[in-house]
């Protein structure tokens, strides 16, 4: 998204806030439950530039829809007698 003739993406006038959602707790991989930053990218987040910012969101996002498609699949692996469950597998 380029304005006028700047070269200067709209994006870099505004401040990224971080993606916290009050739920800071990390885990077993170290990622936040809440957002799912690295323990890095949650101590780090002021000092990232806008670029790196925007690649933590995108990784961010990443790894919550493979926790939610690793949901469903338990939740699926339930619904058929127990097949495929189990015990020591954690979602987070």
């Amino acid at each position: 998204m380029q304005k006028g003739g700047s070269g200067v993406e709209q994006l870099d006038f505004f401040p990224i806030p971080s993606p916290c959602v009050g739920i800071c707790q990390a885990n077993n991989r170290g990622y936040c439950k809440g957002c799912f930053r690295s323990r890095e990218e949650r101590f780090h987040w002021q000092q990232l530039t806008n670029e790196q910012k925007r690649n933590v969101i995108r990784l961010c996002k990443q790894r919550y829809l493979r926790v939610m498609r690793a949901k469903r699949a338990a939740e699926q692996g339930d619904n058929r007698n127990g097949e495929g469950d189990d015990p020591q597998q954690s979602l987070f």
